[in-house]
């Protein structure tokens, strides 16, 4: 079961993820922001965003959504089935044709590196799918 991130439905999205990670005062709140930070170093250009109750990531398109369950924080990535994942991070929405997920679960080390190149090459994948949809 999802977990509401709390905090009220208006105001600049950075404040509403500052907010959520906040009110999750457990392992879950901490693995949300050491991936938010992750996003951050991978793509200094990254937008936050807050839609449908969850932060957001884009560049030039969604990058990835950060959910919050009672057993792991899950990043999912819309366009995870068509991104380079050589380091096998994707271990959630396998059987999906475009998006795939990552589930974090409390105690396991993130390969912050693996990670940080997964976020570089949805945003070369937005940005290529981007370029292609203006050529047309």
């Amino acid at each position: 079961m999802k977990k509401k991130m709390g905090g009220p439905l208006e105001g600049p999205p950075s404040e509403l993820i500052d907010k959520a990670i906040a009110a999750l005062d457990d392992w879950r709140g901490e693995t949300l922001a050491r991936i938010r930070k992750l996003i951050h170093e991978a793509d200094p250009d990254v937008v936050e965003e807050w839609k449908w109750g969850i932060p957001v990531w884009s560049h030039d398109g969604i990058l990835c959504t950060g959910e919050t369950y009672k057993a792991a924080v899950k990043t999912t990535f819309p366009k995870g089935a068509s991104a380079e994942d050589p380091s096998g991070l994707f271990n959630s929405s396998l059987e999906g044709a475009t998006r795939r997920a990552i589930d974090f679960r409390q105690g396991e080390a993130i390969d912050e590196e693996a990670f940080k190149a997964l976020i570089r090459a949805t945003v070369a994948l937005n940005v290529s799918t981007r370029t292609a949809k203006k050529r047309a």
